[in-house]
């Protein structure tokens, strides 16, 4: 049995803010660097050449890669070896959450209440998903999820026999009717199977995946490079101002679902995926 102070995470997560707004991921940047080199818009190079220095910028002057530091959202693997002492966990992310956004100047971008638009001015409460796993670590992974992007979620319950052609055009369609409104080019993830909660999360999950890497499902694999094809087929290109680079990668998860439903969740991710992940 290992035992952790809550106060641990909650500093773990108050210097992740900063670095999650400041540090887009060197495997991110990448994706930039690459699709210059094959984007055919001379515009659209341009753009990605401004993607390019502009994540420069934000990590050498420590400033955010873009005006919307998102809402927080957390995923903790919790280890079933570990005993946590201190504050509840949820005070403790909340607590990490507040005082990171503080400390940073991070803009608050979190309402009290969906319908009376009252800003809780300290970009709380985070959304917080846990996972139990063997072992005595504790991952904890932050994404500040801007919500240019998470606006185009999109969610399906089509049927079964809509079948795998009717799957990619409605996650295609969701990429399209989103048109220039998530920033692209946009990482893209997709939930297929579970319920329609299940589907939902999994598709933002998915989009932790590393950039280039294909699902160890075949089917799954398959249909990621089917879908990336086809979205980078629609012309959006970089901010929208035409292209062949919509999307720099598309990430499919998927679980058993029931024998009447075929659940499609489409989770979107501008091009400044931000995340953090440490390991206590």
């Amino acid at each position: 049995m290992r035992i952790i102070d809550t106060i641990e995470i909650q500093m773990a997560i108050e210097d992740m803010c900063l670095e999650a707004s400041c540090d887009i991921p060197k495997e991110i940047i990448r994706c930039y660097s690459d699709a210059i080199g094959t984007e055919r818009n001379p515009l659209g190079r341009d753009v990605l050449g401004q993607l390019v220095k502009n994540a420069e910028i934000a990590h050498q002057r420590r400033i955010p890669s873009c005006q919307d530091t998102g809402m927080a959202v957390v995923f903790l693997e919790i280890g079933a070896e570990i005993f946590f002492r201190g504050k509840a966990m949820e005070e403790a992310v909340n607590d990490g959450i507040r005082s990171g956004y503080e400390k940073g100047f991070l803009r608050k971008s979190i309402v009290k209440h969906p319908l009376d638009r009252i800003n809780t001015g300290d970009n709380t409460p985070a959304v917080i998903h846990y996972d139990f796993t063997k072992g005595n670590k504790l991952r904890i992974v932050l994404m500040p999820k801007g919500f240019g992007s998470e606006n185009m979620s999109a969610l399906a319950m089509l049927e079964p026999a809509d079948g795998i052609d009717g799957v990619v055009r409605f996650i295609v369609d969701a990429v399209e009717k989103a048109g220039p409104n998530p920033c692209p080019p946009v990482f893209v993830g997709v939930g297929l199977g579970g319920t329609a909660d299940k589907a939902m999360l999994m598709a933002k999950k998915a989009l932790l995946r590393q950039p280039g890497t294909r699902s160890t499902i075949e089917i799954d694999a398959l249909l990621e490079e089917r879908l990336l094809n086809e979205i980078n087929m629609t012309g959006i290109g970089p901010a929208g101002l035409g292209g062949s680079t919509t999307a720099f990668d598309v990430f499919v998860e998927s679980y058993p679902t029931h024998i009447a439903g075929l659940p499609v969740a489409v989770n979107i991710c501008c091009h400044a995926l931000r995340y953090k992940e440490r390991i206590l």
